[in-house]
Protein backbone atom coordinates (compact mmCIF):
# COMPACT_ATOMS: atom_id res chain seq x y z
CA UNK A 1 0.00 0.00 0.00
CA UNK A 2 1.46 3.22 -0.63
CA UNK A 3 1.94 5.90 1.86
CA UNK A 4 -0.42 8.26 0.29
CA UNK A 5 -3.76 8.33 2.82
CA UNK A 6 -5.25 10.90 1.38
CA UNK A 7 -6.42 9.31 -1.95
CA UNK A 8 -9.01 7.58 -2.50
CA UNK A 9 -7.44 4.70 -4.26
CA UNK A 10 -4.54 3.84 -2.12
CA UNK A 11 -2.56 1.47 -5.08
CA UNK A 12 -1.87 4.65 -6.69
CA UNK A 13 0.07 8.23 -5.76
CA UNK A 14 0.00 11.28 -6.94
CA UNK A 15 2.77 13.91 -8.30
CA UNK A 16 2.56 17.78 -8.36
CA UNK A 17 4.49 18.28 -11.96
CA UNK A 18 5.40 22.07 -12.44
CA UNK A 19 6.98 23.30 -15.72
CA UNK A 20 8.67 26.61 -16.00
CA UNK A 21 8.79 28.33 -19.41
CA UNK A 22 12.17 29.65 -20.36
CA UNK A 23 11.17 33.16 -19.93
CA UNK A 24 8.32 35.25 -18.17
CA UNK A 25 6.77 36.62 -21.31
CA UNK A 26 6.91 33.06 -23.10
CA UNK A 27 3.03 32.93 -23.10
CA UNK A 28 2.69 36.33 -24.77
CA UNK A 29 5.60 35.91 -27.39
CA UNK A 30 6.28 32.63 -28.64
CA UNK A 31 7.82 32.10 -31.79
CA UNK A 32 6.31 29.67 -34.29
CA UNK A 33 8.23 26.79 -33.86
CA UNK A 34 7.47 27.47 -29.91
CA UNK A 35 4.08 27.48 -30.23
CA UNK A 36 4.14 24.53 -32.59
CA UNK A 37 6.23 22.36 -29.29
CA UNK A 38 3.36 24.01 -27.33
CA UNK A 39 0.69 22.38 -29.03
CA UNK A 40 2.43 18.86 -29.21
CA UNK A 41 2.86 19.44 -24.98
CA UNK A 42 -0.47 20.06 -24.56
CA UNK A 43 -2.14 16.88 -26.93
CA UNK A 44 0.80 14.73 -24.81
CA UNK A 45 -0.96 16.00 -21.51
CA UNK A 46 -4.15 15.86 -22.64
CA UNK A 47 -3.09 12.02 -23.88
CA UNK A 48 -2.21 11.12 -20.46
CA UNK A 49 -4.95 12.54 -19.53
CA UNK A 50 -7.26 10.71 -21.15
CA UNK A 51 -5.03 7.23 -20.05
CA UNK A 52 -5.92 8.46 -16.47
CA UNK A 53 -2.60 9.92 -15.85
CA UNK A 54 -3.09 13.74 -15.41
CA UNK A 55 -5.78 14.36 -13.65
CA UNK A 56 -5.76 18.04 -14.05
CA UNK A 57 -3.46 20.73 -16.53
CA UNK A 58 -2.76 23.51 -17.68
CA UNK A 59 -1.05 26.94 -17.49
CA UNK A 60 -0.77 28.82 -14.04
CA UNK A 61 -1.35 32.68 -15.07
CA UNK A 62 0.94 34.22 -12.50
CA UNK A 63 2.14 37.76 -13.60
CA UNK A 64 5.15 37.07 -12.29
CA UNK A 65 5.64 33.59 -12.25
CA UNK A 66 4.00 32.22 -15.33
CA UNK A 67 4.12 28.36 -15.07
CA UNK A 68 2.25 25.26 -15.80
CA UNK A 69 1.10 22.79 -13.13
CA UNK A 70 -0.38 18.84 -13.86
CA UNK A 71 -1.18 16.69 -11.11
CA UNK A 72 -0.68 13.14 -11.77
CA UNK A 73 -1.84 9.79 -10.64
CA UNK A 74 1.09 6.81 -10.97
CA UNK A 75 1.31 3.46 -9.63
CA UNK A 76 5.10 3.88 -8.86
CA UNK A 77 7.11 6.99 -8.42
CA UNK A 78 9.41 5.73 -11.22
CA UNK A 79 7.05 6.77 -14.04
CA UNK A 80 7.17 10.52 -13.25
CA UNK A 81 10.87 10.83 -14.67
CA UNK A 82 9.47 9.30 -17.63
CA UNK A 83 6.53 11.25 -18.28
CA UNK A 84 8.66 14.57 -17.77
CA UNK A 85 11.09 13.02 -20.20
CA UNK A 86 9.19 11.81 -23.02
CA UNK A 87 6.93 15.32 -23.02
CA UNK A 88 7.91 17.26 -25.97
CA UNK A 89 8.46 20.71 -24.56
CA UNK A 90 11.22 19.03 -22.51
CA UNK A 91 12.66 17.35 -25.48
CA UNK A 92 12.62 20.62 -27.39
CA UNK A 93 14.50 22.15 -24.16
CA UNK A 94 11.52 24.62 -24.55
CA UNK A 95 10.05 24.11 -20.54
CA UNK A 96 12.14 22.66 -17.65
CA UNK A 97 9.92 20.27 -15.48
CA UNK A 98 9.84 19.37 -11.48
CA UNK A 99 7.82 17.52 -9.24
CA UNK A 100 6.96 16.50 -5.57
CA UNK A 101 5.15 14.07 -4.13
CA UNK A 102 1.51 14.96 -2.97
CA UNK A 103 -1.17 13.61 -1.00
CA UNK A 104 -3.91 14.43 -2.92
CA UNK A 105 -7.86 14.59 -1.65
CA UNK A 106 -10.12 13.08 -5.17
CA UNK A 107 -13.55 13.80 -5.12
CA UNK A 108 -15.74 10.61 -4.52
Amino acid sequence: MSNNISSNNPEKIHFMVKSTPPRETFHQDMTEEERNIMLQHIAYWTDKQNQGIALVFGPVLNPKAPHGLAIIEVENKAQVPKLIAEDPAVIAGVMTMESYPMKATLPK
